[in-house]
């Protein structure tokens, strides 16, 4: 099992120039880095649908996880759509589901997002739930914030019996696109509580909690024994960049203080 992973989604910044020219930097870096041939470490990259063919086939053979930056919940008469089952044929493996933005910009309530969620561990990939409170607030307040829309977002799936790899990303919609990423104490209690709530929910014993929300260089070197991992945004638009964070991942790994809880 991975002590890190470590990922970022391109949304819809770049083209098709640049985003298979950074897919091609960041698939070379993974392939060599040290702490990702250990398997210590887990990296992804979630293209715009248009370049997932494309950046498979880069990654294919390779420790890079490819990723969607959505899914529909089911086949057939839904245009425009895509579906769980659409993207594994193309080697996508993980989904994210309920960002911040797909709420804000496009309506998605916690009904959808729960519909998504099944649908995408039905077929069985690995969904990224995207939690996170609207307004900065207390530590504990923010907890239950984001615990209750984890368990919102699985409740079908767990009705259903499904019990497989969930990927959570903490991202306080406060912190999305902020200078700074929420402060230490309040991402480590926030990821504690998801930590304890997945384990409650008895998902797979892989499953994780990572931390988004304007996160860079060195905030994992504060918070690693408190999270699982990173959900990078525009600071791994420099694949030097996302090597950094490699780099960091990877030193951190090979802490004997710094252990996944439940993995030792």
């Amino acid at each position: 099992m991975a002590r890190f992973v470590v990922g970022a989604s391109l949304k819809a910044y770049f083209g098709r120039e640049r985003t298979m020219t950074w897919a091609r930097a960041v698939d070379e870096l993974s392939r060599a880095h040290p702490a990702v041939r250990s398997g210590a470490v887990e990296p992804f990259a979630i293209p715009g649908f248009l370049s997932i063919a494309e950046v498979g086939a880069v990654a294919a053979d390779g420790p890079l996880r490819v990723g969607a930056q959505d899914a529909h919940w089911d086949d057939g008469a839904f245009t425009g759509e895509v579906s769980p089952r659409q993207l594994a044929e193309f080697g996508v493996s993980l989904v994210e589901v309920g960002h911040a933005e797909r709420r804000r910009h496009f309506g998605e309530t916690d009904e959808t997002v729960a519909r998504k969620t099944d649908a995408i561990l039905a077929a069985g990939l690995t969904p990224l739930v995207c939690v996170g409170e609207e307004s900065e607030g207390s530590p504990p307040d923010a907890a239950r914030a984001a615990v209750r829309q984890l368990q919102a977002s699985l409740a079908p799936a767990l009705a259903a019996g499904r019990d497989g790899r969930v990927l959570v990303a903490y991202e306080p919609v406060w912190a999305i696109g902020a200078p700074e990423p929420a402060p230490d104490e309040h991402i480590r209690v926030v990821c504690a509580e998801l930590r304890a709530a997945l384990r409650a929910m008895g998902m797979a014993a892989d499953s994780a909690v990572l931390y988004g929300g304007s996160a860079g260089p060195g905030l994992l070197s504060r918070i690693g024994a408190a999270v699982d991992g990173l959900f990078l945004g525009r600071f791994a638009h420099d694949p030097e960049a996302f090597g950094r964070i490699l780099d960091e991942a990877g030193s951190l790994a090979q802490s004997d203080g710094v252990r996944r809880p439940g993995t030792e």
